[in-house]
């Protein structure tokens, strides 16, 4: 005969779950804390000293008259200056052309790059090599290549036109200044996109690539079925990323064009940098730098929100 325990209490028994949560809950906290003090030391304390000094007239080189809050003039007056949206525009059509261009250039490679091909770890440092080369550099051999009118560029069209396509002013006509600028970017930046969706490309699992070939599906039903399912999440970052480094374009402009040919490749960064440091208005510059950072923010969300709609 064997004796029945008595069944403990329902309280006895969800205390250790309750502990168990608990200290769950601590490791979670513990994890997330470094992360939280970064991002609130270098993003949310700059954006909130940016926004209290565009509420103000605060010079760049302090003066004998005082500070002095003078509330939202800084963004009206910015609103009202036709050179802010005509840098806006101009960073909007750069970001519109090198999106695509760049994003294409960097998956066609990841491609090309994750099959069995000798020798392809080393193809691959050499497309990453231009993301990590200074800017200024970069700038500086495209400023030869765009040279006018006897650039290497111009050269290469000249041969293999026969002579009829003319010398083009890459950096010196409005109609050609923002698409030479996006022909450098997309080069300069496209490896790092490639490394991620190599990255991407690598986590998908070879058992759904065996299941569709038994399946009888050619390649190019697994590159639409299971490639570009798989990579959805990449999609979506290497979109959100090169949006927002788009928008900060800055040191080809400065570099190569310093605005112009008449304010054709005006950014707003450019803008921004101009209005803080040449004319010396701290206040104006910060107020500059809070609208970029919410125009990015919502066109960030927006694109989000969208590829999730559409299950992208």
């Amino acid at each position: 005969m064997t004796l029945q325990q008595p069944a403990l209490p329902a309280t006895a028994v969800a205390r250790p779950a309750r502990r168990r949560d608990r200290g769950r809950l601590f490791q979670e906290i513990g994890m997330l804390a470094p992360a939280v003090v970064l991002l609130t030391i270098f993003l949310v304390v700059p954006f909130l000293l940016s926004f209290w000094t565009a509420m103000t007239n605060q010079p760049l080189v302090p003066r004998p008259t005082p500070v002095r809050f003078i509330g939202l003039t800084n963004f009206l007056r910015i609103l009202k200056d036709d050179l802010f949206w005509t840098s806006l525009w101009n960073v909007s059509r750069f970001t519109f052309w090198v999106i695509p261009v760049q994003c294409g250039l960097a998956f066609a490679t990841a491609l090309l790059l994750h099959q069995k091909l000798p020798f392809r770890n080393v193809f691959r440092g050499m497309f990453f090599l231009p993301a990590i080369t200074s800017m200024v550099v970069v700038c500086v051999i495209w400023g030869t290549l765009f040279q006018y009118p006897t650039g290497p560029l111009n050269q290469i069209l000249g041969f293999l036109s026969a002579g009829r396509i003319q010398p083009i002013d890459w950096l010196g006509d409005p109609n050609w200044a923002m698409f030479s600028i996006v022909l450098l970017s997309a080069w300069q930046a496209y490896g790092f996109q490639m490394i991620v969706y190599l990255a991407g490309l690598q986590g998908i699992p070879d058992e759904l690539y065996d299941a569709a070939r038994i399946d009888g599906a050619n390649a190019f039903q697994r590159f639409w079925h299971v490639t570009m399912p798989g990579l959805r999440p990449t999609h979506v970052f290497v979109l959100v990323i090169t949006t927002i480094q788009a928008f900060k374009l800055y040191t080809q402009v400065a570099v190569l064009t310093q605005g112009g040919p008449k304010s054709s490749t005006e950014t707003v960064v450019h803008y921004m940098v101009r209005t803080g440091f040449e004319e010396q208005k701290l206040g104006l510059a910060s107020a500059v730098s809070v609208i970029l950072f919410l125009i990015v923010l919502v066109i960030a969300l927006l694109q989000r929100q969208l590829l999730r709609r559409f299950d992208v």
